[in-house]
């Protein structure tokens, strides 16, 4: 009995990985830019927010507004490759420490995990990070980096670190899903 759940479960996730309506009738919606060149899932329940001066793209659950993902592009300098720019671990330092927890900001940033992997001749950067905010409750992000068409893409998916283990596997799902063209 417990086979036959377990591989059940197993085709559904299987099947939704490689099939974007079945990833939403499992529970996710598809954001393309086909302008920017990227696009993610991200899960139902969740609505894109207009930020000024901020991000490409903002997404935030309804119910818990602090979860959000969204979606920066930089420019690349000489247009260099993400190895070029450094390894996962440099990277996801400069990151930290630019964008996450910049100087006279408060906040504090640590890397705590940082891998490659490769996705339809793409490099990835996954950067994970626990974040410290004055007075403010303590975050934990997850963020995938690619350097495509001359700019650096910059997803991050932010959580309340009281929430993340509840989580941690849907935002996984969710930031893998990003990918650049």
């Amino acid at each position: 009995m417990w086979k036959k759940i377990v591989f059940t479960l197993l085709l559904v996730l299987s099947i939704s990985l490689n099939n974007p309506g079945v990833a939403a009738a499992a529970g996710f919606n598809s954001f393309v830019d086909s302008y920017d060149g990227y696009e993610f899932l991200y899960p139902n329940g969740w609505v894109q927010v207009k930020v000024a001066d901020g991000p490409d793209v903002v997404f935030h659950d309804l119910i818990e507004m602090s979860e959000n993902v969204s979606v920066v592009i930089s420019p690349v300098p000489d247009n260099k490759s993400l190895t070029e720019l450094g390894t996962p671990t440099e990277v996801g330092y400069k990151l930290g420490k630019a964008a996450l927890a910049p100087p006279d900001s408060g906040r504090s940033a640590e890397l705590i995990n940082a891998f490659e992997r490769e996705s339809k001749g793409k490099t990835y950067y996954i950067l994970e990070y626990e974040v410290k905010l004055p007075n403010r409750e303590d975050r934990h992000n997850v963020t995938s980096v690619a350097v495509s068409r001359g700019k650096l893409y910059t997803f991050n998916a932010s959580i309340p670190e009281r929430r993340w283990s509840r989580i941690q596997s849907l935002m996984d799902y969710v930031v893998s899903s990003f990918s650049v063209y």
